[in-house]
């Protein structure tokens, strides 16, 4: 019997590539959504981060968590993206009200108005602030995901979570307080 063929090196076949990186593919097109805004965007910046962890899948088993890798990946190249544009929309609205089931129409249309609200805040936070947020409220990820992410400490994470937290609740029942003027 002959013995098994030897790679030359520790590089991801197709189905090991599979396993690792395509469970993490709605995360990091929700991530694309997040900093673009637009879903034609997210899905070429997806496609993108997918071609680019292809070409370089010899690599790849060198990190301890390659969606890490491909959320940090993703995140500089929606902020490349950006650069080239000035328009900073966050999340396609319409698909926040498509899901909403029973709701009224009023209720609708409140909850559109509130979902409008909530993003353009978003959109006001700095970057850092934004990104963290989302990954910790979104995408639900452990303080240490984020740190491999980011390369920010913990400590700084609960930070930055904090004052976005508190900058998005403030700014919301300002404008609120005064709509109900």
């Amino acid at each position: 019997m002959p013995a098994a063929p030897r790679r030359l090196c520790p590089c991801m076949d197709t189905p090991e590539f599979m396993q690792h990186v395509f469970p993490s593919r709605d995360r990091l097109f929700r991530m694309a959504m997040l900093l673009l805004g637009s879903r034609e965007e997210a899905e070429d910046a997806l496609q993108d981060v997918l071609l680019r962890l292809w070409d370089n899948r010899q690599q790849l088993t060198v990190y301890n968590s390659v969606e890490a890798l491909a959320v940090r990946i993703t995140r500089n190249l929606c902020l490349d993206r950006l650069k080239y544009r000035q328009n900073r929309k966050m999340v396609d609205i319409d698909h926040l009200t498509h899901r909403a089931g029973s709701h009224t129409p009023e209720q609708l249309t409140e909850l559109s108005d509130t979902a409008r609200i909530v993003q353009r805040l978003y959109a006001e936070l700095p970057e850092t602030q934004r990104v963290v947020l989302h990954l910790r409220e979104t995408e639900e990820y452990s303080f240490e995901e984020i740190e491999q992410v980011t390369g920010l400490t913990v400590n700084n994470i609960r930070v930055i979570l904090s004052r976005a937290r508190k900058q998005v609740r403030d700014n919301y029942q300002k404008i609120n307080a005064y709509e109900r003027k």
